[in-house]
């Protein structure tokens, strides 16, 4: 236990450890993956009716079935799904702008740059889940639409909601398949009769998808790992006991294995919050995964100062963290660590999972040390090249010459100096 952990208070310590507690699913995942690989459409259809009782006619969706599920919307939905494609867009052109080639001469000859080039084709596994997730396939497959993709390719479980369907084709889902957990990733990743291979991977799913994701990965891309959602709230005095709390049980909700949490410098704030999240789990609908995931892995950590208070919430490096402070927009700037950062009471997660525009796909476990979540640049590769001219060809190749020589490369030192011979007998 870390000296940082011993100047906690710990209102509510999680009954288990959402980091470590994984299903033993490698070896199921790994049987799935070389079977698919081996027997392509008719594996794919054995694992379909194996895990969801599902075997459908035709594993790609055809056009006058997408038209039809788009048609099946009800006016508000398609606004509802539209508006949020649109928000989602925006911020993705934005980001979008923000990357540019580049050309530059680094010493006199010697000429150097950088293309934007969009990834040809990428896989999107939209999740079905508990509930018809609408914004799930607007997230995956509405950037790399504005990413300049040449073929988007989505797959969902065959027992999915139809209005997931709708979801896929509106925002831009070139090819759509009824497939879903590993067989899906691994047909997306090695190609079958139908599904054609893909460069990259990109979408959440169950411990089986991302276990799938994580074997197939080097000879194909994919976005990240992506375990159980996580929210966590840091608050001062400030901090209103209703709203945080309302907030925690709205991504508890998402599943039994959501790590939810408060970390306040306030007592009588934690001991309120933890009074408001079980008189809100009495009348909630999903008390019945949200009250599991607050009972198994929800925290209320009471830090001895605003220092602390980073310092916990760094470590955690949460998937989502909202800031309820006096100063939020000054407090945020203090961190560095998380998924997506949420300022202010007014900022809930709720808006950024359905509609605002940044990306719900984020990362978790600790990965916000380290990387972003899923946006626009995912889509890309930022790939070099270089073209010297005679005055760049005698400024490098002496060295080049050199450093091959001491490293006992023969080959790379003719290399570098066959042109310098050539240029010196012209």
């Amino acid at each position: 236990m870390s000296a940082l952990h011993d100047r906690l208070n710990f209102i509510k310590a999680p009954a288990r450890d959402a980091l470590g507690d994984t299903a033993p699913v490698a070896e199921t995942v790994a049987a799935v993956l070389a079977d698919v690989k081996a027997r392509g459409d008719a594996a794919v259809r054995d694992y379909s009716q194996k895990f969801d009782g599902v075997t459908p006619d035709s594993l790609e969706v055809p056009m006058e079935d997408r038209l039809a599920a788009v048609a099946e919307l009800d006016p508000q939905t398609r606004a509802d799904t539209e508006f949020a494609i649109a928000n989602v867009r925006r911020f993705a052109e934005a980001q979008l702008a923000t990357m540019t080639g580049l050309e530059v001469e680094t010493l006199p000859g010697v000429h150097m740059g950088h293309r934007i080039i969009p990834i040809h084709r990428v896989g999107c596994y939209v999740p079905g889940g508990r509930f018809p997730l609408l914004s799930a396939p607007i997230m995956t497959i509405v950037p790399a639409v504005v990413a300049g993709v040449k073929e988007i390719v989505a797959c969902l479980p065959p027992n999915a909601h139809r209005a997931m369907i709708a979801g896929c084709h509106l925002s831009g889902a070139h090819r759509i398949f009824r497939i879903g957990g590993a067989q899906a990733v691994a047909a997306m990743a090695f190609g079958t009769q139908s599904v054609p291979r893909v460069a990259k991977i990109m979408g959440p799913g169950n411990a089986f998808v991302n276990e799938a994701k994580r074997q197939v990965f080097g000879p194909v891309g994919i976005d990240q790992l992506a375990g159980p959602s996580e929210i966590f709230i840091l608050a001062d005095e400030t901090g209103d006991a209703e709203m945080i709390a309302t907030d925690l049980l709205a991504q508890a909700e998402h599943d039994v294995r959501t790590r939810v949490g408060l970390i306040t410098t306030h007592e009588p704030l934690a001991q309120a919050v933890a009074a408001e999240v079980e008189r809100q789990l009495a009348t909630l609908s999903t008390a019945a995964i949200a009250g599991v995931s607050w009972r198994d892995y929800g925290v209320i950590a009471l830090a001895r100062d605003e220092a602390d208070m980073i310092a916990y919430s760094e470590e955690i490096a949460a998937e989502h963290l909202q800031v309820h402070t006096r100063d939020a927009r000054a407090f945020a700037a203090r961190l560095d660590n998380y998924g997506s950062l949420f300022i202010g009471e007014n900022a809930s997660v709720v808006y950024s999972d359905k509609c605002s525009g940044t990306n719900h796909t984020l990362p978790t476990m600790g990965a916000g040390q380290y990387t972003g979540g899923l946006w626009v640049g995912s889509y890309v590769k930022v790939a070099t090249h270089q073209w010297l001219s005679e005055e760049g060809v005698r400024a490098v190749a002496p060295p080049a010459v050199r450093q091959s020589a001491s490293e006992g490369l023969e080959g790379h030192r003719r290399a570098a100096q066959l042109r310098l011979d050539r240029m010196q007998a012209r």
